[in-house]
């Protein structure tokens, strides 16, 4: 009896391995990758094919979305690489220089959800895979980004400039400025896309107090997506920063969201302050804004604290 029990499960065990080396060696390894900085994840389509070891349709069905899989993994793996931390360092740097990041970031790759999958007449399987950038447990913003110390209070605004006046109008969900038409310039004017209360211009320095987010406005100067920008001044000096915010909410949602359409600034809020960048800093990574806009947006924060909850929008 024990002769039997022997063999059959060496056969089992047999059988196993053809299973495991079919799910690798038919792994097509002609997948994509790709980072979308807009809707914060990492993108992978991952491929692979039939063994013919498979006995029937079902268990090549099962290799084959296991190959894809594996395929998808290691395209993940290449492209997150690429993600930039900040203007200077690539998640690639990180993991090079930390066997923890390294294996934080391995595990994150491993966790990585499958949001689509098909399977062809031909025996093709193909799965597209994503890792978040951000989020509170297995995210790329976890595993990499590091934790400051101490936090630090946003700056004062430069004594020497004095800041933007307070726009007397803003911007609606929309992002649309309340342009009158000709028609309205004629009869009656546009009513403000803000509260009566709000529509006089406030004095210099003081703030209006009711502003949801800011949007920055960078088009044409071809800013580069990071996980962890810094908004700077015309003098070079930082007024939003990851040493200025709550480590816990930046690896949750991150410092900012990027897009290329105002339609898609949600994040600001319905009345956001909205500055154009003057310039970028450091590898176009970072917007640099006219020093009376800075100390505007300082001025701002301090009563509605949007840079505290990182309701930011970068337009490029």
């Amino acid at each position: 009896m024990n002769k039997y029990v022997r063999l059959l499960t060496t056969a089992m065990v047999a059988a196993a391995m053809v299973v495991m080396s079919a799910a690798s060696a038919f792994a097509m390894g002609n997948g994509t990758g790709e980072i979308d900085y807009e809707k914060g994840v990492v993108r992978a389509v991952g491929m692979g094919v039939m063994p013919p070891q498979a006995v029937n349709l079902a268990q090549g069905k099962i290799l084959a979305r296991r190959a894809a899989i594996v395929d998808g993994w290691r395209q993940l793996a290449e492209t997150v690489k690429g993600v930039q931390i900040d203007s200077d360092t690539t998640v690639e740097m990180n993991m090079t220089t930390s066997d923890v990041v390294k294996a934080h970031m391995s595990a994150t790759i491993k966790g990585a959800r499958v949001v689509s999958e098909s399977f062809d007449k031909d025996g093709a399987y193909t799965v597209t895979m994503e890792v978040p950038m951000f989020g509170v447990t297995s995210s790329i913003a976890k595993a990499v980004l590091p934790q400051p110390t101490v936090k630090e209070p946003f700056p004062q605004p430069v004594a020497s400039v004095a800041p933007a006046p307070a726009p007397s109008t803003s911007v609606n969900v929309e992002v649309k400025v309340n342009t009158p038409t000709p028609q309205q310039s004629a009869a009656t004017p546009a009513a403000p896309s803000v509260p009566a209360s709000s529509a006089a211009p406030a004095p210099v320095g003081q703030a209006v107090g009711n502003y949801t987010g800011l949007i920055v406005d960078c088009r044409g100067l071809g800013l580069r997506p990071v996980m962890s920008p810094v908004i700077k001044n015309a003098e070079g000096n930082p007024i939003y920063g990851y040493k200025n915010l709550n480590y816990d909410l930046i690896v949750k949602q991150g410092m900012a969201s990027y897009t290329s359409d105002m339609g898609q600034a949600a994040r600001a809020g319905s009345n956001p302050l909205v500055v154009k960048a003057v310039s970028l800093d450091n590898h176009n990574g970072n917007p640099v804004l006219s020093t009376a806009d800075a100390n505007r947006v300082l001025i701002e924060n301090g009563a509605t604290h949007f840079l505290d909850n990182t309701s930011v929008v970068f337009v490029r």
